[in-house]
C-alpha cells in the first residue's frame, strides 16, 4: 500500500536493533529518509547501514548517547544539518534494568530517567523548529504502565511520564498541526528474546502468548506498521492518543 511517505524525513532514536530497527527499515522501504542513532559500538550499526544501503535513500546511522543532554541536542543538530527538516520523530531509545525498589540507587534511577524521559524532552524540544504542519511525533511506551511489574518501578515511571508529556504537547502544539501520540506495546519478539537461555525463552514465550487474545507475541514490523500509519495522512486527525499494540494482552 502506498502511504505517500516518499521523500519524508524521520528521526528514530535507538534504531539499530529490536523494535527500533524494525521501524527504521519499514520507513526506509516506504521511501522515508531516516536518521537513527545508537549508544554503543557494535555489529548492529554496521549491519543496519548495509541493509539501508540495499534499500536505497538518504539514511544516516549516528552514534549518540541520549543520556548525555549535549549528545541528544547534537543529534538534532545533525538532523538540521543533514535534512533541514523533519516530518516524523520516533522516541524509541530506552534503558531498562530489573532492580528491587528498596535496593535501587539514585544513580540507577537517574540513568533510566535521563535516557527515557529527559532525552525525549530534549529530542522533541529541539525537533520542533524542524517540524512543520502535518508533523508527527510518536513515543514508544509499554503496557507495564497499566499493570505495573515488580523490579521495574523506574522504567514504568518513565513510560508513564511519556503519556503525560505527549498528551500535554498534543494540546499545546495542536494549533501548529503537529501530532503527538504514544504506542503502548505488549510483548514483542526481538533478538533480546532469542538471546535468553533456551528454557527461560520457551517458558516466557508460552506464558505471555497465552495472555494475549491473538495467542502470540508481536513482531517489530507490526509495531512499525502502527508507526507508518501515524506518519501518514491516514492519521491526520489522531493526536494525544495512547494506542495499544499488544495483541490484546490481558
Amino acid at each position: 500500500m502506498d502511504l505517500s511517505l516518499t521523500g519524508k524525513k524521520a528521526l528514530v532514536t535507538g534504531g539499530t536493533r529490536g523494535i527500533g530497527k524494525g521501524i527504521v527499515l519499514a520507513l526506509a522501504r516506504q521511501g522515508v529518509d531516516v536518521i537513527t542513532c545508537y549508544r554503543q559500538d557494535g555489529d548492529q550499526a554496521g549491519a543496519l547501514e548495509r541493509e539501508l544501503k540495499e534499500i536505497g535513500g538518504q539514511h544516516h546511522v549516528l552514534r549518540a548517547d541520549l543520556a548525555d543532554p549535549a549528545q541528544a541536542v547534537g543529534l538534532l543538530q545533525e538532523c538540521a544539518d543533514r535534512f533541514g527538516r523533519l516530518d516524523l520523530v520516533v522516541n524509541n531509545a530506552a534503558a531498562v534494568s530489573h532492580v528491587a525498589y528498596d535496593q535501587m540507587t539514585l544513580e540507577e534511577w537517574q540513568r533510566i530517567v535521563s535516557t527515557n524521559v529527559t532525552a525525549a524532552f530534549l529530542v522533541i524540544q529541539h525537533a520542533l523548529p524542524l517540524l512543520g504542519a502535518g508533523g508527527s511525533v510518536v513515543s514508544i511506551s509499554s503496557k507495564t504502565v497499566e499493570i505495573g511489574i515488580p523490579m521495574l518501578s523506574h522504567y514504568t515511571t518513565t513510560k508513564a511520564a511519556l503519556h503525560g508529556l505527549n498528551r500535554t504537547l498534543a494540546r499545546e502544539l495542536g494549533g501548529r498541526d503537529i501530532r503527538f501520540n504514544v504506542l503502548s506495546l505488549g510483548m514483542i519478539h526481538t533478538e533480546a528474546v532469542d538471546a535468553m537461555p533456551e528454557e527461560q525463552r520457551a517458558a516466557s514465550l508460552k506464558r505471555y502468548s497465552e495472555k494475549t487474545a491473538l495467542g502470540r507475541w508481536g513482531r517489530p514490523e507490526e509495531v512499525a506498521g502502527a508507526v507508518l500509519w501515524l506518519a501518514s495522512d491516514l492519521s491526520r486527525y489522531v493526536t494525544g492518543a495512547v494506542i495499544a499494540v499488544d495483541g490484546g494482552i490481558a
